[in-house]
């Protein structure tokens, strides 16, 4: 008898944890409900942490061991459509049907995911910054589904899960260029919308 109540405990506890578990992991890691699922999108999110820390561990390696400039004025960048004239380090395919585009100011990746688009973007802390990114995101006829800010000191990371609008014509790798002209000079980018 006092086994039955031992694995009665047990399996309560299990489903608790499991209900923590799903709480705290964004929807779309998670494609079922069953056990094999919650735990399988866990250990899937728990791996793009990882990533992420490391990405943000190298970057602030990577500033400590700069010189840091005096600051300057931001300079006025030009765009001319549809071409962009910001200073990217590089624009390039990853896999499963992805784009990135990476400038001194974001990084912004596009991954399609079924019938969404994963976005991320990694970028020094600037203020109104996510207001332009739905804003143009709205204007490309992409519907936000879901949306995870975290932030570390002056870095913040914005993970977007987006539904592609039918009217939508775009690319992830236009995406990716699009989202990143959004940190560009803000003048400029008004003018163009």
């Amino acid at each position: 008898m006092s086994h039955i109540a031992v694995e009665r405990n047990r399996r309560r506890q299990m489903n608790e944890h499991l209900k923590v578990l799903r709480s705290l992991t964004p929807c779309f890691y998670i494609k079922r409900g069953d056990q094999a699922s919650i735990i399988g999108g866990v250990i899937e999110f728990i791996k793009e942490l990882h990533q992420v820390l490391q990405s943000l561990e190298s970057k602030k390696r990577r500033n400590s061991l700069s010189p840091s400039p005096a600051p300057s004025p931001k300079p006025q960048l030009q765009l001319t459509p549809p071409q962009l004239d910001c200073p990217f380090i590089g624009f390039e395919q990853v896999k499963e049907l992805g784009a990135c585009c990476n400038s001194p100011v974001a990084d912004v990746e596009a991954k399609i995911s079924g019938s969404n688009v994963v976005l991320k973007i990694i970028s020094k802390r600037i203020p109104g910054q996510i207001l332009k990114i739905i804003s143009v995101l709205e204007m490309l006829q992409f519907e936000v589904l879901h949306l995870n800010i975290s932030s570390m000191e002056d870095a913040v990371l914005y993970s977007f899960v987006i539904k592609i609008g039918l009217e939508c014509q775009l690319s992830v790798e236009e995406l990716a260029i699009e989202v990143q002209r959004s940190f560009c000079s803000e003048t400029i980018y008004a003018n163009e919308i």
